[in-house]
């Protein structure tokens, strides 16, 4: 039998940074779990850790970015996935309308807005409205298939079903 592993990295995905503020403190990770999932209202998922720190300030400040990475752009989602404290220190970024932080460099930004948050197992589901967003350059998206195991999930994954 397959290992679940091999098949979950079947599924296609791309690499993105969220941004997220509480009003007062701003942070960014880096994210695979983002999709769409509906189209009036336009709506995204995103699946998060609640232990991570960026959970309470999505939570608490209710808005969120989701930043496109392009193919090339490997070792910006492997510093935004690091467990440094500034992680916004280094690259340039400004706040959106809802406050989130937009990466200068990336391929394209929606602004999201919070509208549900429900339990996934070991995540939270965050569903956001899309209340803006754009086109900052051309080129082709970073996919997570792509990004061999920097993460670390490998770890993570049951050896069966």
């Amino acid at each position: 039998m397959t290992p679940p592993i091999e098949l979950f990295r079947l599924l296609s995905c791309g690499v993105y940074v969220i941004g997220v503020t509480d009003g007062t403190q701003y942070n960014a990770f880096t994210a695979a779990w983002v999709m769409q999932v509906s189209f009036t209202p336009l709506l995204v998922a995103l699946s998060i850790n609640p232990h991570h720190r960026s959970y309470a300030m999505l939570k608490a400040g209710e808005n969120f970015t989701v930043n496109v990475l392009g193919e090339e752009q490997r070792e910006l989602a492997r510093h935004f996935a690091s467990p440094i404290a500034d992680r916004l220190a280094k690259f340039p970024w400004r706040p959106g309308k809802t406050g989130a932080p937009i990466l200068s460099q990336a391929l394209a930004y929606l602004e999201c807005r919070l509208e549900e948050n429900y339990p996934a197992g070991d995540h939270r589901l965050i569903l956001g409205r899309a209340v803006g967003g754009a086109l900052l350059r051309p080129g082709e998206p970073l996919l997570y298939r792509d990004t061999d195991d920097m993460d670390g999930a490998s770890r993570l994954f049951p050896t069966q079903f």
